[in-house]
């Protein structure tokens, strides 16, 4: 049966990560899943729509799929199977789809992969006159499950985290969030910050240094609980109690997620201190002991034995200087990893990502 149509318009939304362009297919078009006369307009970032032209005669119902270019490059389901045909009336108007997943090479993999997306090229930072590019790593089916919320981890160095990685080396959490999903262990929004390069120890450092200069960090962490934080609850569904909101980081990012859980304990729950660099000054022992307010709060160290002299006996004192609150400190858990060989780079850190997420937020 072929009805006339006065329009019918097909709206897609589909993570942006995925350059590929997109094609409907259907019963119109003998199913043939490339024919450029139907390939989608791509509005906005992950944002497709297709305009079926008004003189066009449709078949009743209509059944259409949508595909990268191919079979082998089709529409899954929220099961990573390949979706079954979408049914609708030709005289419906205005349909609004959603696809999550894609078939790829590696099916399996990317199902289960985060979901990754750019906040935003230039995020304003007023508090230090800048800007800066942020990423969002989301569960990998956070748009399949529109009344679920969750956690969120904050994290420096986004260069160093995901993706190609720097120079430097890769902490490659995307893997890692990958593998960990297959546990469900990975329902965490992570919101990922680049650093300022040449300026990076500067704006991470919560203290000046004689020899590196005036220390930035009180004004960064403000950024992310005044400005950053609000943005990112009002945009994504979190859960945005202090409980549920954690920061990480190593190195000097290390010594500021410290200082975010001194200075802002009615923010941040969850710390995640990788190799902090507690060399830079030891007044973080002096504020460890006064700005510290005993909220229920979970701290993963980690250090290793190769990292210099000072690393795991300051990683100690640290620790020390915190449990020697006394009052209510029974209320902070500290999970604390020495690995004897381990080394100052991303490499090791990468092997204590897992560990460490699952420590904090699921265990």
């Amino acid at each position: 049966m072929q009805v006339a149509i006065d329009t019918l318009r097909i709206e897609l939304k589909t993570p942006p990560t995925d350059k590929r362009p997109v094609y409907i297919t259907g019963n119109f078009c003998k199913w043939l899943p490339d024919l450029e006369k139907y390939k989608m307009e791509e509005d906005a970032v992950g944002h497709y729509s297709f305009q079926f032209p008004a003189d066009l005669e449709l078949p009743y119902p209509l059944e259409y799929k949508y595909t990268r270019g191919g079979w082998d490059q089709m529409e899954l389901d929220n099961y990573g199977q390949p979706q079954g045909n979408r049914v609708i009336d030709p005289n419906e108007g205005i349909v609004k789809d959603f696809v999550t997943r894609w078939e790829t090479d590696s099916t399996e993999k990317a199902s289960l992969s985060p979901i990754i997306e750019v906040l935003s090229e230039t995020f304003e930072i007023p508090q230090l006159n800048k800007k800066r590019r942020v990423h969002m790593l989301l569960p990998h089916d956070y748009y399949e499950n529109p009344d679920r919320h969750y956690p969120v981890l904050y994290m420096t160095d986004a260069q160093n985290l995901f993706g190609e990685g720097s120079p430097y080396g890769n902490w490659e959490i995307d893997k890692s969030l990958t593998k960990l999903a297959g546990e469900d262990k990975a329902n965490v929004i992570i919101v990922a910050i680049d650093h300022a390069g040449e300026e990076r120890i500067q704006e991470f450092s919560p203290y000046d240094n004689p020899r590196l200069g005036k220390g930035l960090g009180l004004q960064f962490l403000r950024f992310v609980k005044d400005t950053l934080k609000p943005f990112v609850d009002k945009e994504y569904r979190t859960k945005p109690d202090r409980l549920n909101t954690g920061m990480g980081g190593s190195s000097v990012g290390g010594l500021l997620a410290i200082y975010a859980a001194l200075m802002f304990p009615d923010v941040f729950g969850r710390l995640m201190i990788f190799s902090p660099s507690l060399w830079i000054s030891q007044r973080i022992y002096f504020d460890a002991i006064h700005f510290f307010e005993p909220f229920e709060t979970r701290i993963y160290i980690y250090a290793g034995g190769k990292e210099g002299a000072n690393m795991i006996p300051n990683v100690n004192k640290l620790q020390e200087t915190l449990r020697g609150q006394g009052f209510g400190y029974s209320r902070v858990k500290i999970n604390t990893s020495i690995d004897p060989k381990g080394k100052h780079n991303e490499k090791r850190w990468s092997e204590e990502f897992p560990l460490a997420l699952k420590w904090l937020f699921f265990e």
